[in-house]
This record gives structure tokens, sequence and C-alpha cells, in this order.
């Protein structure tokens, strides 16, 4: 399965903050949307990191309660793995599990057009083992 096809069955929306959002803002936009990342975009189309629950946890380690008014380009993730539409689904696992990461936004020709969660690879690979399921079965029962 293709990353394309799991934005097709969950949609495109991605929620996203700017650079200079406080860190309170951006507890809001999470609990809100009910998501764990969001995506840090001066534009809605460039990615210039991400800004999850770990960030915030350990921005409160480093920073105590003065965290909530400071911007979420000081605690956000820079180093942001993305991945492609028509990458597969199995080697997003992989990075998913190399890195320890939880959201990987999905950019076509330089725009950001998604994102994709664990919980949606998860989802996806569940499915998958249905179908093989179900087809192994057909496949046995037309035998006999």
């Amino acid at each position: 399965m293709r990353i394309a096809e799991i934005l097709r069955r969950k949609g495109s929306d991605v929620a996203t903050v700017t650079p200079e959002t406080t860190v309170r803002t951006l507890l809001a936009t999470l609990a809100e949307h009910n998501i764990g990342a969001v995506v840090v975009s001066p534009d809605g189309n460039r990615i210039v990191g991400m800004a999850s629950e770990r960030d915030v946890v350990r921005g409160l380690h480093a920073h105590g309660s003065d965290l909530l008014d400071i911007p979420v380009s000081e605690i956000m993730t820079v180093d942001v793995h993305t991945c492609a539409p028509d990458d597969r689904v199995d080697s997003l696992r992989g990075t998913m599990t190399e890195h320890r990461i939880r959201h990987l936004p999905v950019v076509h020709e330089g725009r950001l057009i998604g994102i994709v969660s664990i919980g949606d690879v998860v989802k996806s690979a569940i499915s998958e083992l249905a179908t093989e399921r179900q087809q192994l079965v057909e496949y046995v029962q037309g035998q006999y």
C-alpha cells in the first residue's frame, strides 16, 4: 500500500502552527484536534519543524512553567523526516521504528499535503493482513 492510499482514506487535513506560536497555543491546538503533534510552518506549505507532546515535556523539564509563553520555535524538532505520496507504507514502518517517530508529514513537490501517524500505519497493516487472510480462506475453501 502507498501513502497516497492512506491520505485518500483519512483526508489531507494537517494541523499547523507558525514558529512564533506560543507553547500555550500549541497545547490548545493539540487538545482541540485531539492529536499528538503539529507541523510547524510559516505558511502552511513549507515545513520548518514539528512540535509534539514529547517536545513539550522536554521543554517543561528545561524551562519549567515559563515554557507556556515561549515560542514553539524554541522547543520544536527541526530535523523532520518526511515521506512522499508514492512511498510504500512498509518502508515507512521501518523509518518510524528506527527513528522513533510517530508522525511524518507527507510532501509533494515541496508542499505539505498531509500527515501520517503511526496509528495510520498500524491500521493499514491490519487491513492488509485481513485482506490476505480472507484471500487465503477463499483459496483453501475453493480447494476442497
